[in-house]
């Protein structure tokens, strides 16, 4: 079972999100090949059969999630940062789109060298996919020990929390002991 406290996002978003911190304590799912056998079970990537589950591909993956973050942290933070976007660059170098006729009309598949980059190509290229979409509905959680980061469907634009049911509720009860304590 996966234990990440947000899931279902896109799958760059999803793949930021194998660290996550609970109680004050960071957790990562990546850590083991277990771990990315359990990520592979995420809404995000449908059939998860497909990928490899080898040490070579959780470290690919881990590569990938490190210049994910640093590209949308910079993003989001709206200070574009060179170096992270020269590291992803490398890492989408790695792999790319293949167009064909198929039996029941266009295809494209992805394809890499390496098996164990699949994946992880697979997530950084998504990301390019949320910046062509609309890239200020990339978003980090708005509560303060949040890593979290998520991609707002919602319809005004103006999701600010990974959860309502954590962050958000979190963030309201902050608020209230606040208002409470200065009435007192």
């Amino acid at each position: 079972m996966d234990p990440r406290p947000l899931t279902g996002e896109p799958v760059s978003m999803d793949l930021l999100n194998t660290v996550w911190v609970d109680g004050g304590q960071r957790h990562d799912l990546l850590e083991t090949v277990d771990g990315l056998k359990t990520w592979l079970t995420s809404p995000a990537l449908g059939d998860g059969q497909r990928y490899p589950t080898t040490e070579a591909a959780r470290r690919r993956l881990v590569e990938t999630r490190e210049a994910l973050r640093a590209v949308v942290e910079a993003h989001v933070e709206g200070q574009p940062d060179a170096a992270a976007e020269a590291q992803l660059n490398l890492l989408l170098d790695r792999g790319r789109l293949v167009r064909r006729l198929g039996p029941s009309g266009p295809e494209v598949r992805p394809e890499v060298d390496d098996p164990a980059d699949l994946l992880a190509w697979i997530a950084a290229d998504n990301y390019l996919g949320l910046l062509e979409q609309d890239p200020t509905r990339i978003r980090a959680c708005a509560h303060p020990d949040c890593v979290l980061h998520f991609y707002d469907t919602s319809r005004k634009a103006n999701r600010r929390w990974c959860s309502m049911a954590g962050c958000g509720n979190r963030a309201k009860a902050a608020r209230h002991y606040a208002r409470s304590k200065d009435a007192d």
